[in-house]
């Protein structure tokens, strides 16, 4: 049993110190600024915490908890009903909606806020042609108005559906098509299929992309602070700069925070509980609904409207805002916009790209409970909002630049100033922890698929670690690779809250632009930073159509140039 034990313990090559303790120290300067915001939890409630409880607590709570539900509701609706008849049906128009139910998830929530507030306000084209067409004037008519709950509710609903369309049409096409044939044989309609085996059978992805919309509806800062819906993202950003309480604020995220908590934990526990499980390995193609008649129209324009709304219109309007306004907009300035966004996206895709590596591979090393533990924490910074982040980077970064400054007045006579906090330095930490994880799956999910014999053999041939991994590993994963810089550089390229509370003076970018011009209600010259974004966040996209259209188990496809590199 001695010798049996000692052969086990020789079959895995030990974990060298540097990379452990590397390991650990990244997944806890990653982990810093969620930590800090848990810690206040336990900071006695000032004067400016109990005025918030008293007043205004209440509306941030019930606001974000109907700005939940709505938004639940309707990307719930959409994305499931969507995604069956993308998956199981056949009707005019279908493989163009395939792909194309996913470009509202290029348009930032607070884009699609700033064209539909435009086209919809009292001055905009909607409401002057109807009082032009029927001769009416202000009070003569009622218009839904658009800067409200409701309107925060259906612009986030239009953006966020394709989370829940995304991953509830991969659960169908990895349906297993025994267990749709026998709910046929025992008489079973479409209908019946669908809601008594196909939809329980995609719970889990149904529930996951239900989560990440969710979390995002909760992390939105734009869209609700230019409706006037007094959220915890509103509620945090005016009680650091307007009340100027850091402790206030933190306490206030980390309540937030609990929100956010509640998601996971649901989601983790729908996953457990789920009992429904394919019983077979048989992998052809699926039925196929032929819709004829009324009920291919009715199809057709069920995928049609929440392209419609929510990609096509909105891209229209900004480029015709952008035609209008580009002679007056598109000068020295704006390259330089486009020179800060671009550069900055790319600084924090490359230094995502980094740490993801750090931490995957060393948990490829030995994934024990340690390790494997420490690499999750570092991975919850997506689930986190951008203004929690931020919160929880000023307040250390504050606190360390407090103390240089301090001790160098105290020993020099010198002022230091601010070293970390108001710097681009503390804007690309705050992005590694809030994108690490897109970086991280993406990693993790290129190293899955590389044989632990080639570690083995490598590290006989005399390569250290960092050597397997920067001449083995990495050329091999290079699609993963690039995919994990992409997608990071767009999100970092969208990211709102967080560059408005931790970027330098006189530093701006698109995003940040688009929201100044947006607040001054010059929404026409904002177009073309808007457009900008939307143009550059349409490639994750078509990325992500082309790989789930692959993802269907057994079926032949063809190879790609990169599968054959």
């Amino acid at each position: 049993m001695q010798g049996v034990a000692t052969a086990r313990r020789t079959q895995r090559l030990p974990l060298p110190d540097g990379w452990q303790a590397g390991v650990l120290l990244v997944a806890l300067l990653v982990a810093l600024p969620v930590l800090v915001i848990f810690g206040h939890v336990f900071v006695p409630a000032g004067e400016v915490w109990r005025h918030m409880v008293e007043t205004v607590l209440r509306d941030y709570v019930t606001n974000s908890l109907l700005l939940m539900l709505g938004v639940g509701v309707g990307t719930l609706v959409i994305g499931v009903g969507t995604a069956w008849l993308c998956t199981m049906t056949v009707f005019p128009g279908k493989r163009l909606f395939e792909w194309a139910l996913l470009l509202p998830m290029a348009v930032p929530a607070y884009i699609l806020a700033y064209t539909y507030t435009g086209m919809l306000d009292f001055a905009g084209p909607v409401q002057s042609g109807l009082r032009e067409l029927f001769g009416w004037s202000y009070g003569d008519y009622w218009f839904p108005e658009i800067r409200s709950l409701g309107g925060a509710i259906a612009m986030l609903t239009l953006v966020l559906y394709p989370y829940v369309y995304l991953l509830t049409r991969a659960a169908f096409l990895e349906q297993s098509v025994c267990v749709l044939d026998v709910s046929r044989t025992l008489g079973c309609g479409p209908w019946r299929t669908f809601t008594r085996v196909a939809l329980p059978l995609a719970r889990p992805g149904i529930i996951a992309g239900l989560s990440l919309a969710l979390m995002e509806a909760l992390a939105d800062y734009g869209t609700v602070q230019y409706f006037g819906v007094s959220t915890f993202t509103t509620g945090i950003f005016r009680t650091w700069f307007g009340l100027g309480d850091p402790a206030a604020a933190a306490q206030l995220a980390a309540l937030m925070m609990s929100f956010v908590l509640v998601l996971i934990v649901m989601e983790r526990w729908s996953r457990r509980q789920a009992r429904f499980h394919h019983t077979s390995l048989r992998y052809s193609t699926l039925p196929s609904y032929q819709l004829r008649g009324w009920r291919a129209a009715a199809a057709f324009v069920a995928c049609l409207l929440p392209l419609l709304l929510g990609f096509l219109l909105p891209a229209l309007q900004l480029a015709s805002w952008s035609m209008a306004t580009w002679e007056e907009t598109v000068d020295a300035r704006f390259y330089i916009l486009v020179r800060n966004s671009f550069l900055l996206a790319a600084a924090a895709a490359v230094l995502a790209l980094l740490v993801a590596l750090l931490l995957a591979y060393g948990k490829r090393l030995r994934g024990g409970r340690l390790i494997g533990g420490a690499v999750r924490v570092a991975g919850m910074g997506y689930a986190i909002p951008g203004t929690v982040i931020a919160v929880g980077v000023m307040i250390p970064f504050g606190w360390f630049d407090n103390r240089v400054d301090d001790w160098m007045r105290d020993t020099f006579d010198i002022s230091t100033g601010l070293l970390l906090s108001g710097t681009l330095a503390a804007l690309l930490f705050a992005y590694v922890v809030r994108f690490l994880a897109v970086a991280l799956n993406t990693v993790e999910a290129g190293l899955g698929k590389i044989r632990p014999s080639m570690d083995d053999a490598a590290r006989s041939l005399g390569l250290r670690p960092g050597q397997v991994l920067a001449r083995i590993h990495a050329p091999i994963m290079r699609g993963s690779v690039l995919t994990a810089l992409l997608l990071v550089f767009v999100d970092v390229l969208k990211e709102l809250p967080a560059t408005i509370i931790l970027r330098p003076f006189n530093f701006n970018t698109l995003a940040v632009r688009t929201f100044e011009l947006a607040s001054d209600e010059m929404l026409a010259e904002a177009a073309p930073a808007a457009l900008a974004i939307v143009l550059v966040g349409i490639i994750p996209v078509m990325l992500l159509s082309w790989a789930i259209g692959r993802s269907r188990p057994g079926q032949k496809q063809k190879r790609s140039p990169a599968d054959v590199a």
